[in-house]
């Protein structure tokens, strides 16, 4: 069976990370995603969607730290349906297992991270060193 999903959406607000009693980092947060379409009477309508998304381990928690309100990511997982019961009452909810998570785009005015800096002028060495034609050099023998 196929359980696989990817979506794009904005953080609506800030990543939780929590701590299993083991130590297993786990974060949660719920992205948001707007739709749009046209109606019967041919109008553009919007509507949105929310997504809660949690995640494990390392990498959830560099996740947790690395995005925040306001980030478009692309998240890839799996769909998990979680069941629990209260005062005699059954509730479920489905939500994302993420296995990925990319930064898409940062909110407006957001600084780029550290991480993104370093990259950013390794990238920028790259193309420097790419556009600039080979030197010749001599050769002793």
């Amino acid at each position: 069976m196929l359980n696989r999903v990817f979506l794009i959406g904005r953080l609506v607000k800030d990543p939780t990370i929590t701590y299993l009693p083991s130590g297993t980092p786990v974060v949660e947060f719920t992205i948001a995603y707007n739709r749009r379409f046209r109606n019967q009477e041919g109008q553009w309508q919007e509507e949105t969607h929310f997504f809660e998304v949690k995640a494990y381990g390392k990498s959830a928690e560099d996740w947790g730290t690395r995005f925040s309100k306001g980030y478009m990511v692309l998240v890839e997982g799996r769909l998990a349906q979680e069941k629990w019961e209260r005062e005699g009452k059954t509730f479920s909810r489905v939500r994302v297992i993420a296995d990925s998570v990319k930064l898409v785009s940062r909110p407006k005015g957001a600084e780029p991270t550290e991480e993104e800096e370093t990259l950013s002028s390794i990238e920028e060495e790259l193309r420097k060193v790419q556009e600039e034609p080979p030197e010749e050099e001599d050769i002793p023998f």
